[in-house]
C-alpha cells in the first residue's frame, strides 16, 4: 500500500496476473488505483500534501491535506482524469532508495517525512513506486500497467484524522470502489443503494423511532414513543429468557466512587473512554462505563457458600462512554448505551456449564429475531492493548474459556489484542439480511477483578476462595441492536416488535363507530392498534399505513360494519379478505405471543 510497513520489502512488488491468485490481483488493482488517484489530485492541487492510500475491502482510498474542501464536481473531475491516465497505460516501476534520498524527494511532504522517520527505526531503505510523473513511498504489490486496473468509481469524500488521532490534522479521504468485473461493481452499488434505503437513521426519522438533539449532546439517543415500545419488547424478551434460566435482576444506579474503579483497574486501563470525575470534597464520582465492579460490590454484601453458586446478577443498565465524536454513528455507536448486562459468580468447576448456558441463551435470542448466521472470535491479550499484568490469572482464564468453548462445540478463530483488559472473551459476529457483519453478544472470563475487589465464597473445604466471574451481554448494547434490527427488517418489524401492530381504516365517517369498537376490543386484548380517522380516501390511508410499515391494515366499510368483520390487508399489499373480528384477534394474538417473524 502507499504507506510502507516496517517489514521486509517483498521480492515481487510488480507481478503478472498469472503469478498470483485472483484475490491478490484484485488487491493489487485497488492499490494501483489509489496511486492513480493521488497522481490526479496532485495534478489538480500541486501544493497538496498527501498521506496514505491503501486498498480496502471494496476498493481503495487516499488521504489528502488540501487548500479547500473537495466538492462533488471535483470528484467527477478527478474520476475523469483517472480514467484518462489509466488509458495512457503507464507502467508501474518499483525501486528501493536510501532514507536520506527519500527525505530529499519528499522534503515538502510532511506526512511522508513522518512515515520515513517511522521506517528508519527498523530499516535503512524504503521502497518507491513510480508511474508517469508520480512517485510514492510503497512496499510493492501493484499491477504492471494502469490499463490492468479494473472497473472503478469514486464514491465520496470523508474527514479522517491523520493516524486516526483527533489531536492531529483532519485530512480529506477520497474513497473509490473497484472490482474485478463491471457486474461486480454494479452489484456493489446496488447493495449500497439497498443499504441507504435501510439506513436506520433515515428509517428512525421516517418511522418516528428516535432522534438526537443538539441541546442534549452528540451520541445520546432519545427514543420517541414508537422506539420505546420496541425497546420495551426487547427488554421483555431478554427478561423472560433470563428468568427461565435462573437469573436474578438487580439495579445499581449510574454513579460510583472513583476508588472502586481504581481497585477494579478501570481508571488505569479504561480511563480514556470514561467521563471526567465529579468531585465532592475529596471524593470523586464517575458515571459508570461498565457494571462489573458495582455488581461485585453487590456480591460482597454477604458471605456466600459454594452451595449458592452460581449466582447470576442481571441488569438493564445505562452506561456512559466518551466515544470520540468522529466514531459516533446513529444508534450503532453512542455515548449513552444500555446493556443487558450480567455477571455470573461461579466456581472453576462450573465455568464450562455456565458458558454453555450463555451460548444457548445467545442462540435462542438471536433465532427469535431471525438472526441465524453468526460466528465467534476468541479474543486474547496482545498487541498494543491495555491489559492487567497478572500472567497466572490470564493463563488460567484463557485455558478455562477455551475449554468451555470447545466443550460447547463452538467454532471460533483466535484474535490477539482484542481481549478485555481483565480477561479473554468470546465475541459473536452476526450477519444481517444484507450479509453485513456486526459484533453483538460477548462472553468474558475474569479472574482478576474479583480478586482485586475481595470477592470470596466458602468452599466445600471450609476455606475461602475467589469466584470466577463470567461477564456476558446478549443484545450487547440495546441501542446498537435496535439500529441493526431496523436495517435488518428495513423497518418492517414482525408483529410482536412493531410499534403499531394493526391500524383500522374506516372508508367513510359512518364506519368510524365500528372501527373504534374494533380498536378498543383489540387493545383490551393487549394489542397495539390505532384508527386512521382522517379525511383522506381509503387508498391513501392504505398507502400511509404501508409507508408506516404497520403489519396489518384493517379496512372497514358497510359490509364489514354490518357483518362485524374486518377486511385484512398486509403491509406488502396482500389482501386476506374479510375475517371475523374474534378470528383476526386470535391470529394476531398468537403471532405476538409466539413472536412469529412474519404475519400469518
Amino acid at each position: 500500500m502507499a504507506e510502507q510497513a516496517a517489514e521486509a520489502i517483498p521480492d515481487d512488488p510488480i507481478t503478472s496476473p498469472d503469478d498470483v491468485d485472483a484475490d491478490e490481483w484484485l488487491r493489487r488493482m485497488r492499490h494501483s488505483a489509489a496511486h492513480v488517484l493521488a497522481q490526479v489530485v496532485l495534478q489538480l492541487f500541486p501544493d497538496a500534501k498527501f498521506a496514505i492510500g491503501p486498498p480496502i475491502a471494496t476498493g481503495f482510498y487516499y488521504d489528502f491535506d488540501l487548500p479547500r474542501p473537495l466538492t462533488p464536481d471535483d470528484l467527477k473531475e478527478i474520476e475523469r482524469r483517472m480514467r484518462r491516465e489509466i488509458k495512457r497505460n503507464h507502467r508501474f516501476v518499483w525501486s528501493e532508495t536510501t532514507l536520506d534520498d527519500a527525505r530529499e524527494r519528499f522534503a515538502d511532504q510532511p506526512y511522508k517525512l513522518e512515515l520515513i522517520d517511522q521506517f528508519s527505526e527498523d530499516a535503512d531503505s524504503v521502497g518507491l513506486c513510480a508511474h508517469a510523473e508520480f512517485t510514492d513511498l510503497c512496499r510493492g504489490g501493484h499491477v504492471q500497467t494502469t490499463r490492468q486496473i479494473g472497473p472503478f468509481r469514486l464514491t465520496n469524500v470523508a474527514g479522517a484524522y491523520w493516524r486516526g488521532d483527533e489531536r492531529r490534522p483532519q485530512l480529506q479521504r477520497v474513497y473509490g470502489a473497484l472490482f474485478a468485473a463491471k457486474a461486480e461493481l454494479d452489484d456493489h452499488f446496488a447493495r449500497l443503494e439497498e443499504a441507504q434505503q435501510r439506513d436506520h437513521r433515515r428509517l428512525g426519522r421516517d418511522l418516528q423511532l428516535f432522534t438526537f438533539a443538539e441541546e442534549i449532546g452528540a451520541g445520546i439517543p432519545l427514543l420517541l414513543p414508537h422506539g420505546t415500545i420496541i425497546r420495551n419488547e426487547m427488554e421483555r424478551l431478554i427478561r423472560e429468557l433470563q428468568l427461565e434460566r435462573g437469573y436474578s435482576e438487580v439495579w445499581t444506579g449510574h454513579l460510583a466512587r472513583g476508588d472502586l474503579f481504581q481497585r477494579s483497574g478501570h481508571l488505569e486501563n479504561y480511563r480514556d473512554v470514561m467521563y471526567p470525575a465529579m468531585v465532592d470534597g475529596e471524593t470523586e464520582y464517575y458515571l459508570k462505563p461498565m457494571n462489573c465492579p458495582v455488581h461485585m460490590t453487590l456480591y460482597n454484601a454477604g458471605l456466600h457458600s459454594y452451595r449458592e453458586l452460581p449466582l447470576r446478577y442481571a441488569e438493564q443498565a445505562t452506561l456512559y462512554r466518551f466515544e470520540k465524536s468522529g466514531q459516533l454513528g446513529g444508534l450503532t455507536r453512542v455515548r449513552s448505551l444500555t446493556q443487558d448486562d450480567c455477571h455470573i459468580f461461579c466456581t472453576p468447576e462450573q465455568v464450562s456449564d455456565e458458558v454453555g448456558r450463555v451460548l444457548e441463551l445467545v442462540r435462542t435470542l438471536l433465532a427469535t429475531y431471525g438472526l441465524t448466521d453468526f460466528r465467534y472470535e476468541f479474543s486474547l491479550p496482545g498487541g498494543e492493548g491495555k491489559f492487567v499484568d497478572d500472567p497466572e490469572a490470564w493463563s488460567a482464564a484463557i485455558t478455562a474459556l477455551r475449554s468451555a468453548l470447545d466443550a460447547a462445540g463452538v467454532d471460533y478463530v483466535e484474535q490477539e489484542g482484542e481481549a478485555a483488559f481483565y480477561g479473554p472473551k468470546a465475541d459473536l459476529f452476526v450477519s444481517d439480511v444484507m450479509g453485513r457483519e456486526w459484533q453483538l453478544s460477548t462472553v468474558q472470563l475474569d479472574l482478576i477483578q474479583p480478586a482485586r475487589l475481595g470477592c470470596v465464597y466458602v468452599g466445600e473445604d471450609g476455606e475461602r476462595h475467589t469466584p470466577v466471574v463470567i461477564h456476558r451481554a446478549i443484545h450487547g448494547s440495546l441501542e446498537r441492536f435496535l439500529g441493526i434490527l431496523i436495517e435488518h427488517y428495513a423497518g418492517a418489524f414482525p408483529a410482536w416488535l412493531a410499534p403499531l401492530q394493526a391500524r383500522c381504516i374506516p372508508i367513510a365517517d359512518r364506519h368510524l363507530e365500528w372501527a373504534e369498537q374494533v380498536a378498543a376490543e383489540l387493545r383490551a386484548a393487549g394489542l397495539r392498534v390505532d384508527v386512521d380517522a382522517g379525511n383522506e380516501r381509503m387508498q391513501a390511508k392504505i398507502r400511509n399505513g404501508q409507508r408506516a410499515k404497520i403489519p396489518y391494515l384493517l379496512v372497514i366499510g358497510d359490509r364489514e360494519a354490518e357483518s362485524r368483520t374486518v377486511a385484512v390487508r398486509l403491509r406488502n399489499g396482500e389482501d386476506l379478505g374479510a375475517i371475523p373480528l374474534p378470528q383476526f384477534q386470535a391470529t394476531l394474538a398468537e403471532a405476538v405471543a409466539s413472536r412469529a417473524l412474519t404475519p400469518t
